[in-house]
C-alpha cells in the first residue's frame, strides 16, 4: 500500500487529514519523501525518534504498508549502543557491552521468541544497564576501575547519597565477579519472604463487586481490573491479551493465561462479550477492523501500554501491585502450586513461593489424600 494511501485510511478522513497537516508530521513526511527508496523500518530507524515517528510507523504497520516489527526492541538496541559508545574508557566500554548485549539483550531475545518486547521488559533492561553505567561512572570519578574495586570501595558507594538502583547494581556486581571483571566483591540479594503490604481480602471482594456492577465505568477498565484482582494477572500480561486468547463456546467464556483455559463466571463473561463487541482504540488513522488486541491502544495496531492500563486502574481505585499480591496470596492458599501455575501462567517456583507464604500446605494435603485412597 502506498504511503499516502496508508495515511488516508481512516475511520474519519477529516481527523486523518488534520493529523497529517500538523507541522511536525509534515516535516517528517517531507524528510521521508526526499528519500527515493521504498519506506522500510531501517529507513524509519535512521530518523529522529519521537511520538510522531512512532505513530506514523504504527499507522504503516496497521495498514499493511510495513511488515510488523518489534519497534520497542529496536529502540532499546539503539539506546544500548549509544550508552555503551558514550563510555570513553575502552575497558569499561567492553564490560558494559558484554553486560548489556551478551547478557541482557540475548536473554531478552530468547525469552520473547517470536513475540514483541513488552514495556516492562524494556524498562527492566534499561534499569539494569543504567545501574551498571552509573556504577562504572562512580568508579571512574573515584579514580577506580571495576577490576581494582575492593569491598570497602563498594560499601563506600552504598553510603553515597546518590546511591540508586540497589538491586540492579547488585546484579551487575555479581555478574562482574562471575565473569572475572571484578574480584572479591559480594553484594547480597534480599530473599523474598512474602508480600510486604497488607493482604486485604475484604477490599478484594468489594472491588470485584463494584467492577462487576458499576456500569458507569468503562468496560475495558472493568475487565482489566477483574482479571487482576480475581486471577492475579500482571498488567503486562493483560495488555498483551488477544482475541485468540478468549474461547467462546455457547454460553461458556474462557480465557487462557497459562496452559489451561480459565472458565469465567457468567457476570464477567458478559463483560468480556461486551468488550469484544465494542473494543476500539483511540487511533483514527490506519485502525484495522480486525485488530488482534483485547485492549486496543491509541496507536494503530497497538495494544494499550502497561503504563496506560496501570493509570486507568489507579483512577478507579485499583492498586495493581498490592491488589495482585492479595489475589495471589488468596489463590495460593486455595489451590496447589501446579494448578496455580497452569491456570495463571506463573512460573511453578513462583507458585510454590506464594503457596508457602500463604500457608497452603498442599504437599501434606496430597499425602493425606494418597493415604486415604490407599486405605479404601
Amino acid at each position: 500500500m502506498p504511503l499516502h494511501q496508508a495515511l488516508t485510511t481512516a475511520e474519519r478522513p477529516d481527523v486523518a487529514l488534520a493529523w497529517i497537516s500538523r507541522p511536525k508530521v509534515q516535516d517528517l513526511l517531507e524528510r521521508i519523501g526526499r528519500d527515493e527508496r521504498r519506506v522500510t523500518h531501517d529507513i524509519l530507524d535512521d530518523l529522529p525518534s519521537g511520538k510522531v515517528l512512532a505513530h506514523l510507523r504504527s499507522v504503516l504497520v496497521a495498514t499493511g504498508a510495513l511488515t510488523p516489527g518489534d519497534e520497542r526492541l529496536v529502540a532499546l538496541e539503539k539506546w544500548i549502543t549509544e550508552t555503551v559508545q558514550a563510555r570513553t574508557d575502552l575497558t569499561a566500554r567492553r564490560i558494559l557491552h558484554g553486560y548489556a548485549v551478551w547478557h541482557h539483550l540475548r536473554r531478552l531475545r530468547r525469552r520473547i521468541g517470536d513475540q514483541h518486547t513488552t514495556q516492562l521488559q524494556d524498562i527492566n533492561v534499561r534499569c539494569h544497564v543504567t545501574a551498571a553505567d552509573n556504577f562504572l561512572t562512580w568508579l571512574a570519578a573515584q579514580g577506580l576501575a571495576l577490576g581494582t574495586c575492593t569491598q570497602a570501595d563498594l560499601e563506600r558507594w552504598m553510603t553515597d547519597p546518590a546511591f540508586t538502583y540497589r538491586d540492579e547494581t547488585g546484579h551487575f556486581v555479581r555478574w562482574s565477579v562471575q565473569h572475572r571483571h571484578a574480584h572479591g566483591l559480594t553484594f547480597g540479594t534480599v530473599r523474598w519472604t512474602g508480600p510486604q503490604g497488607t493482604i486485604d481480602s475484604e477490599k478484594r471482594w468489594a472491588d470485584a463487586r463494584r467492577l462487576l456492577n458499576d456500569d458507569t465505568l468503562p468496560t475495558a477498565d472493568r475487565v482489566a481490573g477483574l482479571l487482576l484482582i480475581l486471577y492475579a494477572q500482571k498488567i503486562s500480561t493483560i495488555s498483551q491479551l488477544t482475541v485468540d486468547d478468549v474461547n467462546i463456546s455457547g454460553e461458556t467464556v474462557a480465557i487462557t493465561f497459562g496452559t489451561s483455559p480459565v472458565v469465567l463466571p457468567m457476570s464477567l463473561a458478559t463483560l468480556v462479550h461486551e468488550l469484544l463487541a465494542n473494543r476500539r482504540g483511540k487511533a483514527k488513522i490506519g485502525t484495522p477492523d480486525d485488530g488482534p488486541w483485547l485492549f486496543p491502544g491509541g496507536q494503530p495496531g497497538r495494544s494499550l501500554s502497561d503504563s496506560q492500563i496501570g493509570l486507568r486502574l489507579h483512577k478507579i481505585g485499583i492498586r495493581p501491585q498490592q491488589d495482585r499480591s492479595t489475589a495471589l496470596f488468596t489463590l495460593a492458599a486455595e489451590l496447589p502450586a501446579a494448578i496455580l501455575a497452569r491456570m495463571l501462567g506463573v512460573h511453578i517456583q513462583v507458585a510454590v513461593q506464594w503457596q508457602k507464604a500463604s500457608g497452603g500446605d498442599w504437599a501434606a494435603y496430597a499425602a493425606d489424600v494418597s493415604r486415604r485412597t490407599s486405605s479404601t
